[in-house]
Order: structure tokens, then C-alpha cells, then sequence
């Protein structure tokens, strides 16, 4: 027990180690603040295009995009933005790579749960709103919007844990996160306590959202 507290639990490297980890997790949080509202406004955009135009190619359009992006690795494509475009003659740099590339995949994601909970709102809804007066755009943001980012909350703030763990790939491009930080640290000091730390951060971060989901999903049950 001793052997095993020693090589992944060693107190003294862990205070050692501590401010290195809290910078990545400081990156951490930041990646996961530009990415994840990036995600959701395109997912809603898409959404939106999708069950509001009248166009059945735009339809397909639309398909067609989440159905490529929800199944490219999110690591291959950041890879593909970052190390491709340099041969179209654009040099981005890693954050702004990290931002297209994610944008492009979540949105995908976040576009299918908003997709769900629009179509869960009953026809009628929007039929009541017009005969109060309420145009089709009202109708929709005042009235149908609501109800089905309500119905989906859940399963919005679920894809949104998923994307701050994902954020470990941006490790891959010399940005000092949690997880590269704590690799980083992990290969200096030969001691996997770096990574121990790390997984606990990231539980003590994402624990209480993760109640909160499943708080979230009871009251939905309970309400149908």
C-alpha cells in the first residue's frame, strides 16, 4: 500500500507540482470558455437552418455537415487546421486553430441536441403564438426556443462536460493545459502523481456539474 501511495499519491510532489497544474488548469478553462459558447451558437444556428428553412437541399445541407463532422476524430481535425492550412498560405496560430476545429465539431453535436428539443415542442405551440398576434420569428424565440432549450438542458450542458475533457487534444499543439502540463511534469519528475492530481482537478471541476445533470434529468422525468 505504502509502494502504491508513493508513486501515485506522493504528497511531497504534489505540492511541488500544484501551481504547474492550476496554470494548465487555468488554460483548461479558458479553451473550454471559447470553444464551448463558439459550439453552441453554431450548433443553434444549424439547428435553426434546419428546421426553419423551406429549402429541402438546405435540409440536406445541414445533414450532411453533422453527419461528417460528428464522425471526423475532433484530434485529426484539429490536426488538419492546424498543420494544412499553412500550405493555403494561412499561418493560424494554435488558439485560433483549436477554436475553427472545435467549432466545426461540437457544433454538430449541439446542433442535433437543439434539433431534438425544437422538434419536441408541439406544433401547436407556434400555431397559438401566431393567433395572438406574434410573428413567425417571435413565435419562435419567445415561445419555442425556451421550451426546447429547456427540454434539452440536460443533454446541452452533458456535450458541454465532454467538450472541456476534449480540450486535452489542444496538447497536441504545445498549449499548456491541464493534461500537457501534468504529462509535462510527469516525464521530469518520474512519478505518475502529476497525473493523479490532474484527474482529481478535473473531478473537482466537473463533479458538480455532472450532479447537477443528473438533478436536471430527475425534474425532467418527474415533469413527463
Amino acid at each position: 500500500m505504502s509502494d502504491i501511495l508513493d508513486t501515485f499519491f506522493n504528497a511531497a510532489i504534489a505540492a511541488q507540482v500544484l501551481p504547474f497544474l492550476a496554470d494548465g488548469l487555468f488554460i483548461t478553462l479558458q479553451l473550454s470558455l471559447l470553444t464551448i459558447p463558439l459550439g453552441l451558437a453554431g450548433g443553434l444556428a444549424l439547428a435553426l437552418l434546419h428546421s426553419q428553412s423551406g429549402s429541402r437541399a438546405c435540409r440536406i445541407a445541414v445533414n450532411v455537415y453533422v453527419d461528417f463532422f460528428r464522425s471526423f476524430p475532433q484530434l485529426v481535425l484539429l490536426i488538419f487546421v492546424s498543420f494544412a492550412t499553412p500550405f493555403l498560405g494561412i499561418d493560424l496560430p494554435p488558439i485560433l486553430s483549436l477554436a475553427i476545429s472545435f467549432t466545426l465539431s461540437t457544433s454538430a453535436y449541439y446542433c442535433e441536441i437543439i434539433r431534438a428539443g425544437i422538434q419536441s415542442v408541439p406544433g401547436g405551440q407556434t400555431e397559438a403564438a401566431r393567433s395572438t398576434g406574434m410573428s413567425t420569428v417571435q413565435a419562435l424565440i419567445h415561445v419555442v426556443l425556451p421550451q426546447a432549450l429547456r427540454n434539452v438542458t440536460p443533454d446541452l450542458i452533458g456535450n458541454s462536460v465532454e467538450i472541456v475533457k476534449a480540450t486535452s487534444i489542444a496538447s497536441v499543439l504545445g498549449m499548456s493545459e491541464l493534461l500537457y502540463n501534468a504529462q509535462s511534469a510527469q516525464s521530469v519528475l518520474f512519478n505518475p502523481t502529476p497525473l493523479t492530481l490532474a484527474a482529481l482537478m478535473y473531478l473537482a471541476l466537473l463533479w458538480p456539474v455532472v450532479r447537477l445533470i443528473s438533478t436536471l434529468e430527475g425534474r425532467r422525468r418527474r415533469g413527463n
